[in-house]
């Protein structure tokens, strides 16, 4: 196999309700934040990890090609990869920041809790007397915002391979916005738009 080109993949994710993906909260102190953000380290601004959303995307279209486990469906490992058939990806997902329009927003809001996000109590409700228990307090990015997303598809071949590939990844977008990203998706987190996909192909 002849690795022939890349293609590049842009576009803006928006935020249609509130997502959480979560850090470690071994460290948090009672009264604190129950499930934080991730956020980058360096300036504490939240992203979203690349592996989160192709993770996301390969699981939701096994499932729509009815896979029992993963690895079940050869040409979405041809795609995605699969370590234990030593078969390399050949998808790579950059990390997603917010977009400067809604890092510029976020930092001026009066409405965020905490920098960059927004805190949403939960409860579980007792099914006998009808009481919420167990408050907690989740840490969300809020809805409206954008991410700047980026994929690389490494074009083996022929252009066909990167049409193949290309095409299973909108199928793939397609479904994701049609579900969730992140955790609490069936509590309404997580509902995301992207606009038009930009493609660039980079001749090596």
């Amino acid at each position: 196999m002849k690795l022939i080109s890349k293609i590049k993949v842009t576009a803006k994710m928006t935020l249609m309700s509130g997502l959480h993906i979560g850090d470690s909260s071994e460290n948090i102190e009672i009264g604190g934040i129950d499930k934080t953000i991730i956020r980058r380290r360096k300036d504490n601004i939240p992203y979203i990890p690349g592996s989160s959303m192709k993770g996301k995307i390969r699981s939701l279209l096994e499932q729509i090609a009815g896979a029992s486990e993963v690895g079940r469906i050869p040409e979405i490992n041809n795609v995605f990869g699969f370590a234990a058939n030593n078969q390399s990806s050949k998808v790579i997902f950059r990390d997603s920041y917010l977009d400067v329009e809604s890092k510029s927003l976020l930092e001026s809001s009066e409405f965020t809790d905490m920098p960059y996000s927004e805190i949403k109590m939960e409860n579980s409700i007792e099914r006998i007397t009808g009481k919420a228990t167990n408050p907690r307090k989740i840490e969300r990015i809020p809805a409206g915002v954008s991410f700047d997303v980026e994929i690389i598809i490494n074009v083996w071949d022929s252009e066909e391979d990167g049409k193949k590939s290309l095409d299973m990844l909108k199928k793939g977008i397609h479904a994701l916005e049609n579900d969730y990203l992140g955790g609490s998706g069936s509590r309404g987190y997580g509902q995301v738009k992207f606009s038009e996909l930009k493609t660039e192909e980079i001749a090596l």
